[in-house]
Parts: C-alpha cells; structure tokens; sequence
C-alpha cells in the first residue's frame, strides 16, 4: 500500500504561492483494501516532525481534496504527510512541502532600472560573499516585463516568460527560488529582463508599451547560515548593470540576438537606477506607473518549462531555394541550436505552420513577425531565444553558413507545468491521430492562461475557447492550478466591467466587449472543476464570480424592462458555423438572441448548483427561480406552443438538448435528427454546436449517429484535418482546402483547440469514463463499443485515482471489457448488451469475456444510411447484386443520398429499383459480419 501523489492546491510542493485556501490531495495504491476506514493528516514546521502545528483525522476526510485551516507564516515552509488505514492495512506517505513566499510582509528592497538613455535589454547584477555554512536560502524576486535569474552563470529553475501574464495594474507575482544547493563562497546575481507583453508589441491595436515603459526587477534574497544568523541581499543602490546582446525581443515578433551588437562600444558596468515605490514618483520620473510594491503578490502561475524537446524530421531543400526544417509536430515553443558559425553570420529563422506549393509560409500569422535572428561571433555555443515563442512545424533558415546538419537544432516544447491525466487508443490510427492533435492543442496552447493560438499576432486568453475547452482538458491534464490562475484573472478584470466578463484577458484597455457564451466561462468552467475534482474550495472561490457575471446580464435585462431573455447586446453567436451567408462567414445562422438566452438560463442554474454545493439557501432559491423564468420566457419564445423550436439550425438543437430547455424532448429529438438529415449528416455548427454535438447525440442514445460524426470523412469534419496531415487541430472546419491551399478567408491559425472539444465524448462515451452524482467519486462506467473502431483502451487518472475502461470486440463476436475503479470509489457500471443492466462495483480491476446479446460484429440495420454502407466493400457487393442502382446512387458519394437510410428508400418509389430486391439486400446486409481489419 503506497500513498502518492500529495499535492497542495494541486500542485506538488508548491514553493513561494499565494494560497487563497489550503486543500491538500492524495491517492492510494497498491492497496488490497477497498475502502478508507481513517485518515490522519499532519503538518509541522520542521522536516523531522519534532512539532506538530496542524493535525486533522476521521474517516470522511476527502482524498480528492481535504480543507486545512492553518494560519500561514511569510517565507515559511510547511510540511505534510499522511497516514490512511484501510479495512486490511495502513500506510504513511512521504513528506511533503508547501512553502509559503512574502505574503503581507513589507518589501525592503527596491525596484531597480537602467538609467533612461539606456534602452538595451539590461544585466542587472551584483557579486556577493557567504563565508558561512548556509542552511536556507530563498530569492523572491519578480520582474517587468520577463526575466531570466542566473547564479554565478547558471539559470535558475526551468522556468520561461516567468513572472507571466498578470493584471500589472493592480498585481505582479513574486517569484521564489531555493538557493542553498547552488550558493558558493564568492557569487554573482544576474538579472535579464526582456519586454514580454509588459512592454512588448501585443494585443489586438498592436500596441507597445501597453503596461509600462521601463525594464525593471526587485529581489530580495534571504539568507539564513547554520549558525542561526540571517543576511538578506536587496536589490538597491549597490546592483550594477550591463547591456544584453539581446538587440530585441517581443511575443508576436520574435528576438534579437547580436553577439557584435556591443562590438567596439563601451559597455562597461553602470550604476542603477533606483525606485522606492512608484506612488512616490511621478509617470514622468519613472516612465512607468505600476512599479508599486503594493502590486507585489505571491505566484498564482504554475510554472511554464520546456516538457518536451523534439528533433529534427527533415530538412526541406523548397521550389524557391529556401531551406525549411520540418519538425513533424505543429507545437509551441523554441528553436534551440548549436552554433559556430564565422564572425558577422546572421542567421534568421522564420517560422510557419504549413507548407504551400512545398515553399515556406506564415502569412496566417498576421502582424506577428515570428522571428528569431542571431547574429554569430565566431564562438561556439547553444543558442535560444530568451523572451518569446512561436508556434510552429517549420522553420525557414536563411544565412546558414555551411552545410545544415539536423542533429544542430532541437524543438522545445514549453507549456504550463500540468500532468498528464488522460490517454486514449482505439483500433482506428486516424482516431489515435485525431486525439493526439487534441492533446497537441492543449499543449500548445496552455501557456500560462488559454490561448487560442499560439503563433499569430493574437494569443489571448479567449474564455469562449476556453470554456468549451474545459471538460477535454480537463481529461486530458490536471488542470486544477492552471485553470484557478485564469479564474483569478477573469475575476480581476471582472471588478473593471461592473460583473461582466471580458471576450478575452488580459483584456488591454479594459473593453466593455461582453458577449454570451464567452463570458460563460465565469459559470462552466468553475462547474467542470467541480465536476471533475470535486473541491468545494475552488467552487467558493470562484462562486462570487459566478454570481456577478449573472447579475450583470440581469441587471442589464431589468435596465429596459425584464423579460428574462439575453436578447441585447454583441454575441458571437455560433461563431465560425458553416451554415452561415455565405461558407466563408464569421457567424453561422442560428439566432444569437435564442443562443445567448439558452446560456443565461444555463448558467444561472448552474449558480444555483454551486450555491447548494456552498450551504447558501437563499441564494439557490434566488437562482433558481430566475432560471425557471429564463426557461419560461425561452419556451414562449422560441418554442411554438406543441414543442416544436422555431429556431431550424444543429447548433439550436444541440443546446437545447445539453441544457434541457423543451416542452417535448421526443419531438425536439426527432426535429433534430431530420435537421441533420437535410444538412446531409454534414456538420454544419461551429463554436456553440460542434465542441457539444457527440455529446448532445450520444446523452439522447443517438451513439451511432456520433460515431457517423466523429468519423466522418472529408470536409467538413474531424477526420478531414486528420487525413490532410494536421497535427493540431485547426480554427476553421476548412482552413486549409482540399488542394492543400490555405483558405482565404482570414483566419486560418492550425492550431485552435475548441474543435478538439470532441474528445469529451471519445473519454466519456466511447471509452465509457465519465464523472457521476458525485464526481469522480462516483463514476459512470458505461463503454459503447462500435466496429469501426474495434477497440478502445480508455484512462483517466482522476483525482480520486485511476480508472480505465479497455474494451474490444472479438472476432468471434465476444466482447471483452476491462475495468479498474480506484481505491475508495465506486461505480455504476453498465456494459453494452450484457445480461445485467447494471452494477455497481467498487475498487478493484474486473474483467468481463462475453457473448452481447446484440453482435457487435453486425453493425447494418434499417437505419443505416447509404453513406456508411459505401465505404464498405463487402456491402457495396451486396448491394450490387440485389439493387445496382442504389448500389451506383451510394458510390456515387452524393451527400443528399448519403444521408438517407435503407428504411428511407423503401419510400422512394420513383427510383429504380424492386422492394422485394431491396428487403432482399437488407437480410443479407444485417447479417453480415464486419471486422476491424477490413
């Protein structure tokens, strides 16, 4: 019996943070118990646990998340562990650590500056002596816009674009390092500081100079020796600095780097410039307003790192002459490379996400330059740029000197520090590629907030991505942490807008822009952490966020007279749709009044949810009441009075489906499947409807339908990026054409998650995990095994532990279905055509071989659509042999045919063919066997 995995907050040991609450995390393993009979947890303020300040036991204590009531100390480490006692066996875990960082504490030290006439990316230094033995030593330090530490040459950490995103006018994080390990006798602080979005050309009117003018740092480092005496180094008058070889640096545009940039010119070391407190100094000063010691918090941001390195695949030699690497992998990150190369070489990278006519391209990138220029000295060394990122698969290298060798450069991968919890495989390698493009997405795009891309001049933390993001994220990554930092800057920026919640953070400028769907993310994404994680912490944290984005739509309803309906104001809409004006439009059809309404009643209820997770009564009937009107004012005007909905688009379906707005979901259903009918089975939603469409079809038992989706081929459609070679998923259904062309319709990034939404119902349906009454605690094991994928091997390692669902149908038509539920779960579990209907099982692995009273291996019935049946060869051949002209309307691939069943057919009496032929076609085909070989 081992205890792993002790986390703070979500994350492991977490050093320097700013705690809003203190919830600690466990998992059991290796336990031949099934069942948690007592808990003990124990904090002390020493390692040896010679003093215990906190202990709490009992048997309910939540391994998923146990609140601790400490009153925490600044510059303080905390150390836990537990002990949990099974009905056959006990066990303690390792000792874990949280650290706390300056909390409330008075700042000694000093913003410190290059003088003004400087412009470089500056050195901050000094030299300093510990002729002590040292016990403890912590840096606190953060600078603007980025900064990298190095001590005596060495970076600190494996941390980039730290201090990160942040609302620089009300806070800054502080930023801690442990020391002791690496401090010598004689030693040397270095400071870089870069302009990052700070200082930086960012956001959408490509501005510089966004948050403030100069490229400052504050540190102090604590000091404590074996002796019991303390020293503490400031930032202060005795820091020098030097001039940086980095000529320029920016998000969008890329970096500089000129090794001859100070050739010739003086650079010797200079004496800072210092600040005390900007509230102290005029703008004219100190050219920046936000360097305020009152600004300075403890890190909310998980750490961004490079988790991945990636070689070279091929060298391109183009059409054009140009030489272009191809990393295989459209990701997020550097381009780092050994260089030595003659003085006075200027070498420039450029880098793209597609290739077109097989030459070097970027032009979707907009404004940004992406860019990353060095300029050689003759030495030898490992160059990266510091204070930027690209995405990228290509990279165009011009002015190489030499001939290029593959092995001299590797891809880095950066993301937000998050572990992997998901893992999906299935018998289809397209499916397989399609998931990993989903996880690449993530990946790509977890930088600190959620971006929605990762390459142009944009990369902004759009909450309607965001949002319908979160549940496949949250599968797919602990996101725990790294969402709770993007709930802190919403509600940050949320203060501004009155309750509103901006399109995207950081929000420069502070827009009034607030539109539905997007703005959901203040009541969806606290939902699904909930869902997922089950800490009521995190709920009340962000609970007041959730409240003021549904007031602030109520109250701007109650402005012109209340009638329960969000039918003012800018929406988005079903954004990027297909079935909009023209193909090429923004906005698809469906009416935004009818979508941002649906959300408002959706979201309130949610509130009213959470309100009942926190103990607040009176606010779960004030919520709830206002969602039952919302819901009425819907019904009254979208709904005609038999339950029909007025509004004929999938995505109007879909979310009404998902958020159970109708007056006969029977009717509703069966509107919906005749919509999809007349779009020919194609998807024709974007934003709103596609992220939810498997879902909304598999909750209504409409699985084979989201499988037809899911595995639909060509455009529009998941598999079709697949099949044109993406390895992310793309912003549009069709932005690259099926020529390979780019499409021309202004925003094309390759590399967008929200499509990627699809995988929720690939973890929850097709692999069959899915969270129940009580999240994870109480799962839902219900696997819906299909043909045409053969087999799925679905994970998710949950807060709670690990469960997996592996499912295969057999040759023989056997199906086997293995299941593992974690220690202290449980879960009802329903197997496909299985003798019980249901059962609920605890901890433990179980495995099932049986023969479904349906054969999986026989997927044809009445309601098959010709579609389905031509990519079939054995199919075709029967259909061929009864009915040859259905057979020819089924190759031919015309959609509107494709679309209709074999039931269908029956009907069209005025196409060439005899019944009794027909009925003929269809015994046979209901009987005949498909493997996933074929």
């Amino acid at each position: 019996m081992k205890i792993i995995d002790v986390r703070v907050n979500g994350i492991k040991n977490p050093l320097g943070y700013h705690y809003e609450y203190i919830v600690c995390s466990w998992k059991v393993i290796e336990t031949k118990g099934i069942r948690q009979e007592n808990v003990r947890i124990e904090v002390s303020d020493t390692k040896a646990f010679t003093k215990l300040i906190y202990e709490k036991e009992g048997k309910e204590l939540n391994q998923a998340g146990e609140r601790l009531e400490l009153s925490l100390l600044p510059r303080t480490a905390y150390y836990v562990r537990i002990q949990v006692r099974t009905e056959q066996e006990e066990a303690v875990s390792d000792i874990y650590c949280f650290e706390t960082g300056k909390m409330e504490e008075q700042w000694e030290a000093k913003w410190i500056l290059a003088e003004k006439q400087d412009t470089c990316h500056p050195i901050l230094f000094r030299n300093f002596t510990t002729r002590k033995k040292v016990e403890r030593a912590r840096l606190y330090m953060t600078g603007v816009g980025l900064f990298e530490t190095y001590l005596n040459g060495k970076l600190l950490e494996n941390e980039y674009l730290a201090p990160y995103l942040n609302n620089y006018e009300e806070t800054i994080q502080v930023i801690t390092f442990a020391l002791e390990e690496n401090l010598k006798e004689e030693n040397t602080l270095e400071i870089l500081l870069g302009n990052g979005w700070y200082r930086g050309l960012f956001g959408l009117e490509l501005k510089k100079e966004n948050y403030g003018t100069d490229l400052a740092a504050i540190a102090e480092l604590h000091i404590e020796y074996e002796d019991g005496s303390k020293e503490v180094i400031l930032t202060d008058e005795q820091w020098q600095y030097y001039a940086s070889d980095i000529e320029d640096s920016g998000i969008y545009d890329g970096e500089i780097i000129n090794r001859l940039l100070w050739a010739g010119k003086e650079n010797k070391p200079k004496s800072v410039r210092v600040v005390e407190n900007s509230q102290e100094n005029s703008q004219d000063n100190i050219g920046n307003c936000n360097l305020n010691k009152a600004h300075l918090i403890d890190r909310i941001s998980l750490p961004v790192c490079v988790q991945e390195e990636l070689p070279v695949q091929e060298i391109i030699n183009t059409p054009s002459g140009e030489t272009v690497l191809d990393m295989g992998q459209n990701f997020a990150g550097y381009l780092e490379f050994e260089a030595c190369l003659p003085k006075g070489t200027k070498v420039v990278f450029d880098f793209g996400e597609i290739l077109q006519d097989n030459n070097f391209y970027n032009k979707n990138y907009r404004d940004a330059k992406s860019q990353f220029i060095y300029i050689a000295n003759g030495e030898r060394e490992i160059v990266r740029p510091h204070f930027t990122y690209f995405g990228f698969r290509y990279v165009r290298v011009s002015g190489w000197h030499g001939e290029i060798d593959k092995s001299d450069f590797v891809g880095k991968v950066i993301y937000s520090d998050i572990t992997r919890t998901g893992y999906i495989e299935t018998g289809d390698k397209r499916i397989n590629r399609l998931y990993e493009n989903t996880v690449w997405g993530l990946k790509s795009n977890f930088i600190d907030i959620p971006t929605d891309c990762p390459q142009r001049s944009e990369r902004l933390g759009w909450t309607g991505d965001a949002q319908v993001f979160a549940a496949t994220a949250s599968y797919h990554m602990d996101t725990r942490a790294f969402f709770h930092k993007y709930i802190n800057d919403l509600k940050s920026e949320q203060k501004i807008l009155d309750g509103g919640i901006p399109n995207f953070v950081p929000n420069i400028g502070h827009k009034q822009d607030v539109g539905s769907v997007w703005g959901d993310a203040a009541t969806i994404i606290p939902d699904t952490l909930f869902r997922y994680y089950g800490n009521s912490s995190e709920l009340e944290y962000a609970y007041p966020m959730m409240c003021d984005w549904i007031d602030y739509i109520t109250r701007k309803d109650c402005e012109r007279g209340q009638k329960y309906l969000f039918n003012f104001g800018f929406c988005f809409g079903d954004w990027l749709a297909l079935d909009g004006a023209t193909i090429d439009s923004f906005k698809g059809s469906t009416d935004d009044a009818y979508i941002a309404s649906v959300y408002y009643y959706h979201s309130c209820l949610l509130t009213s949810k959470a309100a009942e997770v926190l103990g607040k009564t009176e606010e779960v009937v004030k919520y709830k009441k206002l969602a039952d009107k919302i819901k009425k004012a819907i019904l009254q005007e979208y709904f005609t009075p038999s339950g029909r909905l007025a509004i004929d688009t999938q995505a109007a379906y879909v979310i009404a489906l998902r958020f159970e707005i109708y007056i006969d979901k029977q009717k509703l259903i069966e509107q919906f499947k005749t919509r999809l009918q007349k779009d020919c089975n194609r998807i024709k939603c974007g934003f709103v409807g596609a992220p939810l469409l498997c879902m909304a079809l598999a909750e209504i038992g409409e699985l084979e339908l989201a499988y037809d989706f899911l595995l639909k081929e060509g455009f529009p459609g998941w598999l079709y990026e697949v099949d044109m070679g993406a390895t992310t998923i793309w912003e549009r259904w069709n932005s690259v054409l099926e020529d390979g062309t780019i499409s021309p319709t202004g925003m094309n990034s390759l590399n967008h998650y929200a499509y990627g939404s699809v995988m929720e119902f690939v973890y929850a349906y097709a692999g069959g995990i899915r969270s129940g009454k009580n999240g994870f605690k109480d799962a839902v094991i219900e696997p819906n095994p299909d043909i045409r994928l053969g087999y799925v091997n679905a994970r998710y390692d949950s807060v709670y532990g690990t469960y997996i669902c592996n499912w295969k149908i057999e040759q023989d038509g056997y199906v086997q279905v293995y299941i593992e539920i974690p220690f202290d779960c449980q879960a009802n579990v329903r197997l496909p055509e299985y003798e019980e209907e249901s059962m609920q099982l605890v901890a433990g692995s179980y495995r099932f071989r049986y023969l479904p009273k349906k054969d999986f291996r026989k997927p044809y019935h009445l309601d098959t659509t010709l579609a389905r049946l031509a990519r079939d060869r054995k199919a075709m051949e029967i259909l061929r042999k009864y009915v040859p002209a259905i057979a020819g309307i089924a190759a031919s691939g015309a959609e509107e045919m494709g679309a209709t069943s074999l039931r269908q057919i029956f009907s069209m009496h005025y196409l060439p063919f005899e019944p009794e032929q027909l009925q003929l076609a269809v015994d046979e085909l209901v009987d005949l066997i498909v493997t996933i070989e074929e």
